[in-house]
């Protein structure tokens, strides 16, 4: 698949943005991913734990009034919220004591990135995403919604973009698992165009499918070339290489740096959400959002304005 690119601001440059006054309070805000959903305010407050959780035991740091704000959009796609009879990965609290698993920096490609590899190249040579078409309809029925429904596409995108000029004047981080990354993205694009994109002080992508062959056609064909947006003055991808969303070229591969020069950070990171009885998922936004490197880039965010306290972890909290 392939398309004509969008448009781009003039002389490649950003495009004005909101003032921020001297002493706003720093905010994250998240935006969940695939899937239904349960109900919006449980589902805030497990993202909130998850983070807070892992500051703890990361960092040994606990903010003292963490600001956090949740995008949700999944009453957008299903009529009743994931209830808990049927909700097999729900947030819990980790076993265990101390630090969560590092990947260490090392980003050694698995079996699956390797092959995915060698598909997209034939893809891309012969301009048939099949492959990719049958992924996102068939594992990705969101993600097909999304490009297939206009209205739901721009449902979504109008609860970020709501989110993000409610708080325009704010220290931002975005932090945005899976599908929820494609949102962002998108929404970046398109207020920089609009020239009213507030300033974003980390876009934090987890689990993200922004490397798959056909979502980067997807993004080239609306928005033009694939970079950084201007308004991000860092962006770092979090990705477990055992995560399927995650094959594909990576994104400072796929997407050049902005005109200020900040490129994207791939930080690979090890996702070790299991669920209450038994099994993995490496994709689970509890298990990115308790990784030390979010933490760290969490902790540097809220640093910024002197939020974090440190705090003695008893054996309870590390239990």
């Amino acid at each position: 698949m392939t398309g004509n690119a969008g448009p781009e601001p003039a002389n490649d440059e950003p495009l004005g943005s909101p003032p921020r006054p001297m002493q706003a309070r720093p905010l994250i805000l998240g935006i969940h991913g695939l899937a239904n959903k349960p109900p919006k305010e449980e589902k805030q407050a497990w993202w909130a734990a998850a983070i807070r959780e892992g500051l703890r035991r990361n960092l040994g740091e606990d903010p003292r009034d963490l600001s956090f704000e949740f995008v949700y959009w999944a009453d957008l796609r299903y009529d009743t919220p994931l209830s808990e009879d049927h909700n097999r990965e729900p947030y819990y609290p980790a076993r265990g004591r101390g630090p969560f698993p590092t990947a260490d920096g090392i980003c050694a490609p698995t079996l699956t990135d390797r092959l995915y590899r060698i598909v997209e190249w034939a893809q891309e040579k012969t301009g048939h995403l099949v492959l990719d078409d049958l992924i996102i309809e068939h594992r990705l029925d969101d993600l097909w919604g999304y490009y297939e429904d206009s209205t739901f596409r721009e449902a979504a995108r109008d609860r970020l973009r709501d989110a993000l000029m409610q708080h325009a004047g704010r220290p931002l981080l975005i932090a945005a698992h899976s599908m929820g990354s494609l949102i962002a993205y998108d929404v970046l694009r398109q207020l920089e165009r609009d020239g009213r994109c507030p300033p974003i002080d980390h876009l934090v992508t987890m689990g993200a499918p922004l490397g798959l062959a056909e979502i980067k056609h997807r993004l080239a064909e609306e928005h033009g070339s694939l970079r950084v947006p201007y308004a991000v003055a860092r962006w770092s991808n979090l990705g477990d290489r055992e995560d399927v969303a995650t094959v594909g070229t990576t994104l400072a591969e796929a997407y050049a740096p902005n005109a200020a020069g900040v490129a994207v950070t791939d930080c690979p990171v090890i996702n070790a959400y299991r669920r209450p009885r038994g099994g993995v998922n490496h994709h689970k936004s509890y298990g990115y959002l308790r990784t030390p490197e979010f933490s760290e880039a969490v902790a540097a965010f809220l640093d910024g304005d002197g939020w974090v306290a440190s705090v003695e972890m008893s054996d309870a909290e590390g239990a």
